[in-house]
């Protein structure tokens, strides 16, 4: 596929006593003065042993807040035959799930590739699933085939299947012999080889032994293994992917990707 933190010891009494022990007797000015003296030294330490014996009864609070769990993330694909929602695998595939929510919001800055303009917005609205296979999956995320319409396979000279956002980024791939691909409807990344990942997606119809070459395996790529970047799986209106296949290549439109912490429902 194209395109991847010790307290004083307070074990004994402390001794509060000034000017010997022999009885109450009239202190002289200078006594006085010692005893004053003594006497506020005393006091400070006993206020400050309190103090510490205070916090050390308080609860504990750190000075960083604790990280809130984060919040499960879902797309709605609106297509032109029905909407697909997936639920986004932040936690297994986050910089790819970052990379993908910035670009369906409009948040991340892309190269146009029929202008060579950098732009900022909604990446994935407008845009043709350009390549299926029946029984396989359905694939877009072309920025060229924008508008194009139904039909096409090509934009200003530039055949579909080969533009991106104008930058890529690396795998986040498990060990090989994981299975990512053992339920129909993931969405993961498509590539032109290891790190070669940009902006287009794919969303299976087939699963388990259908599709044994997507699953990660042993390669001579940079982080020793080779494969697709799960980043998704179906929840809603998985049944469409098949319809989409069986329409053709560039038959249906992505009309608007949305992104929400709320489970989506595909009516």
């Amino acid at each position: 596929m194209t395109e991847g933190e010790r307290f004083p010891d307070e074990s004994g009494p402390i001794d509060l006593s000034v000017c010997g022990t022999r009885g109450p007797r009239l202190a002289s000015p200078a006594m006085i003065r010692s005893t004053l003296a003594r006497t506020a030294s005393a006091t400070l330490f006993v206020a400050l042993a309190i103090a510490v014996a205070r916090g050390a009864d308080e609860p504990k609070t750190s000075s960083a807040k604790a990280e809130a769990p984060a919040k499960d993330l879902y797309a709605v694909f609106e297509t032109s035959r029905g909407k697909i929602g997936v639920r986004l695998l932040s936690a297994e595939a986050p910089k790819t799930v970052e990379n993908f929510v910035g670009l369906a919001t409009g948040k991340k800055d892309f190269k146009d590739p029929l202008s060579g303009e950098s732009k900022k917005g909604r990446y994935y609205d407008g845009t043709l699933f350009h390549r299926v296979i029946s029984g396989f999956m359905i694939q877009g995320g072309d920025p060229a085939t924008r508008d194009a319409p139904f039909g096409a396979r090509e934009a200003k000279g530039i055949p579909f299947g080969v533009s991106g956002p104008g930058y890529q980024f690396a795998d986040e791939l498990p060990p090989p012999g994981t299975k990512l691909f053992e339920k129909p409807c993931v969405l993961a990344m498509a590539n032109a080889g290891p790190d070669t990942n940009g902006s287009q997606f794919f969303i299976t119809e087939g699963a388990g032994e259908q599709v044994p070459q997507l699953e990660p395996h042993a390669c001579t790529s940079r982080s020793g293994v080779c494969g697709y970047t799960r980043f998704g799986q179906g929840v809603c209106g998985c049944d469409l992917v098949g319809k989409i296949a069986k329409a053709g290549n560039s038959q249906t439109r992505l009309l608007k990707v949305t992104i929400s912490s709320s489970k989506p429902t595909c009516p």
